[in-house]
This record gives structure tokens, C-alpha cells and sequence, in this order.
């Protein structure tokens, strides 16, 4: 009886130990495949139309490669969205220079998602770890990707293309490029055209953002930096930046408390065109070097080589600081040539640099 009852058990215990995902190859053509395919661990995505007000959403499992072989196409409603997302471990998602298409023009109205019609934003929302790469994004409604990676993620040889948006008659706004809240991330080789933030770094640490193109937009930018929100360890490498409003720019929030920004590096970055601010460090936001808030820590800014030119009206350098800016930010390799010269607030442990 007990020889019976241990081969009885057997059959549980081998079912138990098999791995949850299956070797195979799902092919994804509309929504109503995704189910089965997100159970292998090779997806491939071909070119289809996401039905309006539908998010196109893979949970892959954890070591998953996905293709995209097609350009996919969002249906156009007034929703919040988001148009896309991913999430897993350890994913490779290799985009094949296909488009995510979001019809951006059915939805700008000027104001972006601060108003009027309710747009889906962010369009792209990144939650995996991994690689991302060679993906396009066309014309998105709003803010293009957010990314919240559970460990490390690099995205590579992207483009976010809403050039579209600046057509006469055209309202396209607050189209932030990459909003970021996160930490291990690396964005690289990409190319950005859009009309706010080529990237926002809200809160987090351990990020890069290196040789990538940044066109048309507000410039690169960490923060606004909120209450309670920590950036540390932050590096800006050899990107280029043409025709935005700034080109390097820090932004706290003026009733910000309880947060910091620490340990950022600019270094090896070009940028031409520059309209508004070649370099500005405010921490009056959402005013414009207005009365700064104290209760925001900052230190450790340096400025490696940079190289920036801005147009007649614009201010070369403005730093707007609060009681919390403190210790020797080294600027020696910063040069800012055009424009007229701005102005330092509040603050005297800036060494050196050409502006």
C-alpha cells in the first residue's frame, strides 16, 4: 500500500518542476493573440491596427524575446491610455526599426495633456528589464514613454519622431520624450524630435543618457523634482541638442521638501540653436527665476567639457538657487558662447567655466 501511494505522488511532483513557459514561437497579429503568445518565450509582433481605446499590453515571461515585424498602428479615441505596454524580466525586445504609430494629430489641440481632449499618455509605458531597441515612435498624442524597469534596462538606437507637430497649424505640446522615475537605466544612440523634455528625470539613480539627438524640443532636463523624490548619480554624455528652448536644465520644484539632487555630470554634450537658456539651474519651478524654495538639497553638479551656442535673445547661464545648494560645483569645461549673459542667484560655490 505505501509502494502504491508513493507512485501515485510521482506524476505531482514532475508536473510541479516543469518551467512555466514553453519553448516556442507566438505570433501576434491582433489583439486576440496575445494571450497564447505571451506563454513562449519567443514573441513575434506583426503589423496590425490596435482597436481605439484598447492598450496593446505584454506580460512576457522572464528571459522573453520579442520581434517587432511590422509597424503597429493605434485606433484613434479619447482616452487616457496608455497605447502600449511591456513588462518582464530579462527581456530582449528587439523593435527592427518598425513603427508604433499614435495618429498624434487626431488628438493635439495645444494643450497637451493639461487639457482638453482627454489624449492617451504616456503612449509607450516601459516596465521590463533588458534590452529595447531599434523601435520607432510616430506622432505621439502626448508624452511618448514612461519607464518604471524592475532592474536594469538599456534602450538603444531609438526614435521618437513628432516633427509633425510643428506644421503650421499644428498643436503638438508637452510631448515629453522619456519621463523618468527609476533607477539602472541607460538611454543611448537614440534620436529625439518633440516639443517638450527630450528626457525628464523626475527621481532615481544610477541613469545615463549618452549619445543621443535631441531636436525641437524644451532640451534635457532633471526634474521637476518633487517632494520626497531623491536624483543621485546621474550622467549626461556626449548628446547633441538642436534648436530647443534650453539645453541643459535643472528644475526643482518651488514647494518641493524633503528631496534632493546629487552626484549629476554633464559632460562631452554639443547643442546649437538654443533659444531660451543655454544652461539654467532653477529651483523656482514652475516659475521661471522666481523666488526659489529652501527645502530642496542640491550638490555635486560638474560640468565636464560641454559646448553650447544660443541665439541673440537667450540667456547663456542662469542659476537660481535656494539655502540648499552647497559645496564646489566644478564648471571649468563648460563654454557658452551667443546670447547675452545671465545671471547667478544665491549662490557662490560655482568654479569656473567660459559664459
Amino acid at each position: 500500500m505505501r509502494f502504491s501511494l508513493a507512485l501515485a505522488a510521482l506524476p505531482v511532483a514532475l508536473v510541479a518542476a516543469s518551467p512555466a513557459g514553453r519553448r516556442c514561437t507566438g505570433t501576434i497579429s491582433s489583439l486576440d493573440d496575445v494571450t497564447a503568445a505571451q506563454k513562449c518565450t519567443t514573441i513575434n509582433i506583426n503589423a496590425f491596427t490596435v482597436p481605439a481605446g484598447k492598450t496593446f499590453a505584454i506580460s512576457a515571461l522572464d528571459g522573453t524575446t520579442i520581434n517587432l515585424l511590422g509597424d503597429v498602428k493605434f485606433g484613434v479615441a479619447n482616452w487616457a491610455g496608455p497605447l502600449f505596454s511591456i513588462a518582464g524580466n530579462k527581456l530582449v525586445f528587439n523593435g527592427n526599426g518598425h513603427t508604433f504609430d499614435g495618429q498624434g494629430a487626431s488628438y493635439w489641440d495645444g494643450q497637451g495633456g493639461n487639457g482638453g481632449v482627454t489624449k492617451p499618455h504616456p503612449m509607450m509605458k516601459i516596465k521590463m528589464s533588458g534590452t529595447y531597441s531599434n523601435v520607432k515612435v510616430l506622432n505621439s498624442p502626448a508624452h511618448v514613454y514612461s519607464i518604471s524597469n524592475p532592474a536594469a534596462l538599456v534602450m538603444s538606437k531609438l526614435t521618437i519622431d513628432n516633427s509633425a507637430g510643428d506644421k503650421p497649424n499644428s498643436k503638438s505640446v508637452l510631448s515629453d520624450g522619456f519621463d523618468v522615475s527609476t533607477t539602472d537605466l541607460t538611454i543611448e544612440d537614440s534620436t529625439i524630435y518633440n516639443q517638450d523634455d527630450c528626457i525628464a528625470i523626475n527621481k532615481g539613480s544610477n541613469i545615463i543618457f549618452q549619445r543621443n539627438t535631441c531636436s525641437g524640443g524644451h532640451g534635457i532636463s532633471i526634474g521637476s523634482v518633487s517632494a520626497d523624490a531623491t536624483v543621485n548619480n546621474i550622467q549626461i554624455l556626449n548628446n547633441k541638442v538642436v534648436n530647443n528652448d534650453q539645453a541643459l536644465r535643472i528644475k526643482t520644484k518651488a514647494d518641493a521638501t524633503n528631496a534632493s539632487v546629487t552626484n549629476v555630470v554633464f559632460n562631452g554634450n554639443t547643442a546649437t540653436g538654443i533659444k531660451k537658456y543655454g544652461v539654467i539651474v532653477d529651483q523656482s519651478y514652475p516659475s521661471t527665476l522666481g523666488t526659489p524654495g529652501n527645502n530642496v538639497a542640491m550638490s555635486g553638479i560638474s560640468f565636464g567639457t560641454n559646448n553650447i551656442a544660443v541665439t541673440s535673445d537667450a540667456q547663456r547661464v542662469a542659476v537660481n538657487c535656494g539655502s540648499k545648494c552647497t559645496g564646489t560645483w566644478d564648471w571649468s569645461g563648460l563654454t557658452v558662447t551667443g546670447g547675452k549673459a545671465g545671471k547667478v542667484y544665491n549662490y557662490k560655490g560655482i568654479k569656473a567655466g567660459t559664459y
